[in-house]
Formats: C-alpha cells, structure tokens, sequence
C-alpha cells in the first residue's frame, strides 16, 4: 500500500501542499479531480516521492512506481531539441533525434514488449520515426508506452486522456480496465469527470492546495463540493480588454486562406495531400480528425512556422506565400495557442511577461512595451483570476494556468485570424467555459474569426460555422471533408 499521514509537501517557501490522511491498497483504483491551480499536479509529484516532504509520514510499500505528466512530455521535447535542433543543420549533417521506439525503450530495453506495446495504441508505424516530429496525441501515447516498460505495480496518471482523439480515449480506458484486472493498481488525475473510467471505485477532491475528501465515485458525484466545481453560475460575464490600439482591418471579400492542393511531407510520407481549402470573412472554423492526421501541421503552414509554406499555393490575407512578405507580416494578424507552443514556451519569463508577449508574437520579449500594453495586461490578469501572480514564474504555474496564460496571449491583440489548436487541455470545467465564453465575445463583438481543433466535441464554441474534417483511409492517407453547418460542401 501507500499511505501519508499529517504530510505537508513544500511548495514554496511561503505555501505548501497538504495531505491529512490517504491510504492506496494495492488494487485500489483512485482518479483525483479539482479546479485548476487546486493542487494535482502537486499531488502527482508528492505519490510519486518528488515533492519535498516538510513534515508528516509517507509509506510506499509498492516495489515499482511510474508515473507520466506534462511536464515529463516537455523534459523529452527540451532533451531531444537540445540533442539536435533540425533548424541549425548543416548541409549534411544528419538529425541525430531519438525514434520513437528509442524512446519506449530509454529506460527499459525489451524490443517484443516495445512492439507489443506499440501495436496496442495503434503507433506500430510510428516506431522508427523521430519522436520530436509527432503530434500531440502521438507524442502522448508514447510516453505512457514508455511507463508501461516498466511493468508499474503503482501507475499514476497525470490527464492522460488530454489530445487524444475519441477512439484512442476509449481505446487507453480499455487498456486501463486490463491493466487494473492484472492487479496494477491505477491513480487518474483528470480535469473531466466525464473521462473517469468504470472501472473506478474512488474520487478523491483537491481544493486550494489539499486534500479535501475521498469517497466512492457515487458519493462523490453527488457531492455539494463537487457540484460546485462545475457551476455555470460561478463564472464571471465580464467584457474583455480592449486591443491596445485598433485591430487590423482586411475587408469583408478577401479571403483569409487560400490553399490550393496542398501538400506536405516527410520524405516518402504524405502528412497533407491535395487539400483545397478557403476561409472566406466571417467564417469560423472547426477542424477535426484523428491523432497524427496532420491538423496542426495545416495550422502551422497558416501561421508561418512550416518550412513547406513556401512550396505550396497559399495566399493568406490577400498576400501569395513567397510574394516579399516576412513571417511578422503574417504573425500581425494571428492570435495563436497550442501544445506544441505551450511546450517551446521554457523561457525563463514572469506570468505578465507571458501575457505581453502576445503583443509582438514572441517568446518572451525583446523591445520595450507600452504603458497602455502593461496597463491591459493587468486587465486580463484580473480576469484570469492570476493578478496576485504577475510577477511569479510562469513555469512556477499549474499546467492548467499556464495554458489560461497562454489563451488571453493569442487574444490580446483581437487578432483577425484566431487560431486554436487543441486550446483547453489541462482545463477544468469552469475554466474551459470561461474560455469559450471568451473566444465567442471576441468573434461576436469585433472582427476576429476562428480556426479551432479539439478531439471533444463539447468543447467547440458557439461561433463554429464550417467543419474541416480529416478522414483516415485504411494505408494511414486522408481524405478531406468540408461541411456548412449541417449540409456538406465537398
């Protein structure tokens, strides 16, 4: 079993994070649930023996103990760019990146349980490529392969279901249920009542830095506290902060993208095949398909980040790629959060910095902002509920507060194309709805339209008026589906 007794887990030389009692018997499946900023992934941390323990009693009579989280997903993504970023290459240097069965297998040689592994999330053909180069459900799977390695009695979860699409959610639920049956014992940390799995028999709640109360799943579920966590009423309707001057204005016939059979590869290998596709003014977006299908690759051709951008027929705001103009020109006009950002954002930077540098389309920032800038800045810290934060380390945030960062980041500027790729991972309930709440004020009061890719169809704001979807073909190619509303177009 683990137990912890009176334990007070340091988080700061002012704040800690405390457990009055838990005890875990072997074959006992927990999933831990609580509002942003309430402490998971502390809790996490303190199971697995990596928080600092101040005072109290902690127990762990399990012989082997694995954890994944975020912040693992970003420490793979640093080590491997550190190990050879593609972009200072020289002619003919090779990119020396791990695959991805070099990563299952880091800590943990076994070539037929890899494969097995592998087979079994569906990344078979996913092995010899370059773990940096796949995409954020990929990357997920891989990491909890790469646990599962290890043949964990105690496996500790930390939102693992976050950027996989539906079947592959059903898919590691079932895996899950098995691995439970086998006598592992399994601790979920979610954000989503709705993905705790059946085979669940506690909830515990985290509030404010503790512990709050563990039960069964029935009482839990039907507890004021937790009742609580997810209260619409709870959610402030409070207008957002102006643009800190006036939003570019593009007129009402010029299209915002233009693709013509677009095309993307890695060597022999189509991400992107003949995709034709406009966004016309006043259209809003919701893209969808399976993991790896290559959503965020079409997304970073629109904002400048692809490299293949300059081979393909894309004109965006009424300017052909290639014409003369730079990758700020483009940037000017986009507001943009993802995964992928959220893990290249490692500078070491204040929350407010954060925040501002959504103002020049940085990481971090580098020229001097304006009075004005800094005076909206606190505004939309405010209504994060982070203005006693300012000043902190970002990375010193929870996973989910640095994501709500990273949101009012693409909005500051009201930008003319919004572009969300998979934008509330980490959220909880209220905070997910609050967002939403966001994006459509923006679209419905100013110029803003939106691009927007989620796996949950609950998450898609109001505003959607068209649907891009990525269809698999049975040799892993897509097709592409482009829908009005209800009806289909092509």
């Amino acid at each position: 079993m683990l137990q912890i007794e009176n334990a007070h887990f340091k988080i700061s030389d002012y704040q800690v994070f405390t457990i009055e009692s838990l005890t875990i018997n072997q074959g006992s499946n927990i999933a831990f649930v609580g509002r942003n900023g309430s402490g998971k992934s502390l809790l996490v941390k303190a199971l697995s023996g990596e928080q600092t323990l101040l005072s109290g009693k902690v127990i762990n009579q399990f012989k082997s103990t694995a954890h994944i989280s975020f912040e693992q997903l970003q420490k793979l993504f640093d080590d491997e760019w550190k190990r050879n970023n593609t972009d200072l290459l020289s002619k003919g240097e090779n990119d020396t990146g791990l695959t991805t069965q070099q990563i299952i297998q880091e800590n943990t040689f076994n070539q037929a349980r890899c494969q097995q592994l592998a087979t079994q999330f569906g990344i078979e053909h996913l092995l010899t490529k370059r773990f940096k180069y796949l995409s954020t459900g990929e990357t997920r799977k891989v990491l909890i392969c790469r646990v599962l390695m290890q043949q964990p009695e105690l496996l500790i979860l930390d939102e693992p279901f976050d950027g996989l699409d539906i079947a592959s959610r059903e898919n590691l639920a079932e895996i899950l249920s098995d691995l439970a049956k086998q006598g592992i014992t399994i601790i979920l940390v979610l954000n989503r009542f709705s993905e705790i799995p059946t085979f669940i028999e506690n909830i515990g709640i985290l509030a404010d830095c503790q512990l709050l109360k563990i039960d069964t799943k029935d009482t839990i579920l039907n507890d004021t506290t937790v009742k609580q966590l997810t209260d619409l009423e709870n959610i402030p309707n409070l207008p957002l902060p102006e643009a800190d001057e006036p939003p570019t204005q593009l007129t009402e016939q010029l299209d915002r993208v233009i693709l013509n059979n677009g095309y993307v590869h890695y060597g022999d290998k189509a991400i992107i095949n003949g995709l034709t596709w406009q966004v016309k003014a006043q259209q809003n977006w919701q893209i969808v398909g399976p993991n790896g299908a290559g959503k965020s690759t079409l997304l970073n051709l629109i904002t400048g980040d692809h490299p293949q951008g300059y081979s393909n027929d894309l004109t965006l705001f009424g300017r052909k790629r290639g014409s003369g103009e730079t990758i700020w020109d483009i940037k000017r006009h986009i507001g943009y959060v993802s995964s992928s950002l959220h893990l290249d954002y490692r500078v070491s930077s204040s929350v407010k910095t954060v925040l501002l540098s959504g103002y020049f389309d940085s990481i971090g920032i580098y020229q001097a902002t304006s009075d004005k800038q800094a005076k909206l800045a606190d505004e939309w810290l405010q209504l994060l509920g982070l203005k006693a934060l300012a000043d902190k380390p970002f990375q010193s945030l929870s996973w989910g507060q640095q994501r709500l960062v990273l949101i009012a980041r693409a909005l500051v500027k009201h930008p003319t194309l919004l572009i969300l790729d998979e934008p509330l991972q980490g959220l909880d309930y209220l905070n997910r709805e609050l967002v939403k709440r966001w994006i459509d004020r923006l679209i419905s009061e100013g110029n803003t339209q939106l691009l927007f890719v989620s796996h949950h169809a609950e998450d898609a704001p109001k505003c959607i008026t068209h649907r891009l979807t990525f269809v698999p073909n049975f040799d892993h190619s897509y097709q592409y589906k482009i829908e009005q509303l209800s009806e289909t177009i092509s």
